[in-house]
């Protein structure tokens, strides 16, 4: 018996849409991370672009366990000497672009090489409810129902 490994002919990627709302968002990144490298597919290959479109929506409303909203801090540096500058979860969710909460938890979750770069091209994170991909017929994963903890009430 041979090993199968996928070709760029047997790739078919998926339009999948996922509701963030009332989510844990470590759970919710993990289930993202595995989509986007295509290993919930029987054909997966590690060193092919396999994975499924992702489009996450409401992103805003991630939930976090504990007291990680307000102790979690996300780090930055300037470029100039003591530089180092952070802002906690909380302060990211209530700004101008709360869905990089969402895009780094599943950046982090996946290897850091450049298949996994071009992979997070795959990924589209709203903070709304709203988003322009409608045209691609995505399918709703819906992730509450996966497990009961994966959500988490206010």
């Amino acid at each position: 018996m041979k090993t199968f490994t996928a070709t760029p002919a047997d790739i078919e990627k998926k339009w999948i849409v996922i509701d963030a709302e009332g989510v844990v968002l470590g759970r919710l990144a993990s289930i993202i991370a595995m989509r986007l490298r295509g290993k919930h597919k029987p054909s997966f290959t590690p060193h092919m672009d396999m994975g499924d479109n992702v489009i996450v929506i409401n992103a805003d409303k991630v939930q976090m366990t504990g007291k990680k909203r307000s102790d979690k801090k996300y780090y930055w540096h300037t470029g100039h000497p003591g530089g180092i500058k952070h802002r906690t979860a909380a302060q990211i969710l209530e700004g101008a672009h709360p869905e990089r909460v969402v895009t780094a938890a599943v950046k982090r979750m996946l290897p850091g090489n450049r298949l996994s770069r071009q992979q997070m091209t795959n990924l589209r994170v709203y903070a709304g409810a709203e988003h322009p991909h409608e045209a691609q017929n995505p399918e709703v994963l819906d992730v509450k129902s996966m497990n009961s903890k994966n959500t988490r009430s206010a």
